[in-house]
This record gives structure tokens, C-alpha cells and sequence, in this order.
């Protein structure tokens, strides 16, 4: 027996955070909220579907955020600057990565300082970048 994939990534949000989380994770980025189950509604946060894998915002008291470790979203091919102009739109700032050219990425933050990288997806059918 191994791991065969992975099933979630949880980032820490400050408390009462959940409305700006769907404002960011939902609305802006384009995720799909889903029902956290019921025995654990009362720690707040909000849980969001990315692709097979799921996104977990959990609120915590001593909130510090992630400036280095952080999730990778993968982004439809040809749809990576429409993200970003979007993003940018909406106050977020865009930091372009070209260190792995021909990879096209960039890192930007959440609404509580969170590190966010977002990945153009493949461009074939094979799953090759």
C-alpha cells in the first residue's frame, strides 16, 4: 500500500475570515464551494473543490500567514493571463515567475497574505506542459 494521490490542501485564515475567502477562492478565483461536513462547521472556514482535490481555508487563533509554502493551482491552458488581469483588477498583486521558462506561472496572495501560485495547465492531450 501507498500514497496514490493527494486528497486536500488546508491554508490558515484569520477568524471571521470566511466571507473574504469566498470573495477570493470562490468569486475571484473561480472555485467551487462545498459543504464542510456538519460535525465541523463550528470551526469556521470553508472548504472549496479544486479539479479532484479539494481546498480547505481553516480558521486559526494564532494566524500567521504562509509567505513561502504554499499550493499550486494548475489553470486551464490559455486562461493563466485572463486569471491574472483579473486578479489585478480586483487589487491582488501578479508576480510573474519565468524561472522555468517554458512554464507559465505566478505567485500572488490571498486576502490574508497567504502564497498562491498558479500554473498554466497542459496544452495537449497527453498532459505534457
Amino acid at each position: 500500500m501507498g500514497i496514490v494521490g493527494l486528497d486536500h490542501v488546508q491554508l490558515a485564515a484569520p477568524a471571521g475570515s470566511e466571507r473574504q475567502a469566498r470573495a477570493f477562492y470562490g468569486r475571484l478565483l473561480g472555485l467551487e464551494e462545498i459543504d464542510k461536513p456538519q460535525a465541523l462547521r463550528a470551526r469556521g472556514g470553508a472548504w472549496f473543490r479544486c479539479g479532484e482535490q479539494q481546498l480547505h481555508i481553516g480558521i486559526a487563533a494564532d494566524f500567521s500567514p504562509a509567505r513561502k509554502a504554499h499550493p499550486a493551482l494548475l489553470v486551464g491552458a490559455g486562461h493563466l493571463g485572463g486569471l491574472a488581469e483579473r486578479l489585478e483588477a480586483n487589487g491582488a498583486e501578479v508576480d510573474w515567475d519565468t524561472s522555468l521558462d517554458p512554464l507559465q506561472r505566478f505567485y500572488t496572495h490571498d486576502p490574508w497574505g497567504n502564497r498562491i501560485e498558479l500554473i498554466e495547465g497542459p496544452q495537449d492531450a497527453t498532459g505534457d506542459r
